[in-house]
């Protein structure tokens, strides 16, 4: 549930309260075998505690754990092996962490399993449009980040069209926080997040963040993952490994525009940006 008071918009993330009134920091943690940056590093639960563990020291703010690889191209995976995949490592992390967990999945099953062992947020690429997936978030009280993506991880990249991105994009999100609100899911518990890199090529991605303020408007939290994407080695020409700079770049962008969380795999670095963001725009820099 969220409410307002002095500090700003406050995400009641089950046993944790996120105070979004300074853009805050999401370490991106796969346990996955095939993500484009970082897959098969940490599917061990006890290696993913102790990167949770480095990224909040770091800086992170919450920790998301995604056990199915969106990377462009990908294959879904079945339910009982992204199960099998990121259960350990929920139930390893929730009690464990000072911050909340957001747990990546669009299966209603895995988001049912998540809040049950302690999950704070719900980040479904898919919108919340699979089968189930309304109910199941309804149900959890927790929550619910929603992203636009056109098509599926295995066919978003093949020809993606717009005529305007970023009204499309926006209406579509609105699309979903209708549907919502009638299932239950108060506006309360939505964010939103256009889904950079998402079935849409740069140039779509560059307008998106020159026009974020318009997801903004709505008055719904806005969240964004562009940390090491196509549009970032798009803009620098660097490999995935190497796009630190431009990825900071990105989230300084999106914060000065009204972003209030960030998704990333480079912790310190941009907690340093955001705290500077805060600074300079007033807010109170989390510490």
């Amino acid at each position: 549930m969220e409410r307002q008071d002095r500090q700003g918009p406050v995400l009641e993330c089950g046993r944790h309260r996120l105070d979004l009134a300074a853009p805050r920091v999401m370490g991106i943690l796969n346990v996955t075998p095939d993500s484009f940056s970082d897959g098969g590093h940490f599917i061990d639960p006890a290696r993913a505690l102790d990167r949770a563990h480095a990224m909040v020291e770091e800086g992170a703010d919450l920790i998301d754990v995604g056990g199915e690889s969106t990377r462009p191209g990908s294959e879904p995976v079945p339910l009982d092996e992204e199960r099998g995949r990121i259960m350990p490592v929920l139930e390893a992390l929730c009690p464990a962490l000072p911050v909340p967990v957001s747990v990546d999945t669009s299966k209603p099953e895995v988001m049912r399993a998540a809040a049950e062992v302690g999950v704070g947020l719900l980040n479904d690429v898919n919108g919340l449009r699979a089968d189930g997936a309304l109910e199941a978030a309804a149900e959890t009280g927790l929550p619910v980040c929603l992203m636009h993506m056109l098509g599926t991880p295995r066919t978003m990249q093949e020809d993606p069209r717009y005529r305007n991105v970023t009204q499309e994009i926006l209406d579509f999100l609105l699309q979903r926080v209708a549907a919502c609100e009638a299932a239950g899911l108060p506006r309360r518990r939505l964010l939103l997040d256009p889904g950079f890199g998402f079935g849409k090529r740069s140039a779509h991605n560059f307008q998106l963040l020159r026009e974020l303020d318009q997801f903004v408007a709505t008055g719904l939290p806005v969240l964004v993952g562009m940390s090491r994407k196509g549009m970032v080695g798009q803009a620098t020409n660097k490999p995935p490994q190497e796009r630190l700079h431009g990825s900071v770049a990105a989230a300084v962008m999106a914060a000065t525009l009204g972003a209030r969380i960030i998704r990333v795999h480079d912790v310190a670095a941009t907690r340093e940006a955001m705290d500077f963001v805060a600074a300079v725009l007033g807010g109170k820099a989390a510490g």
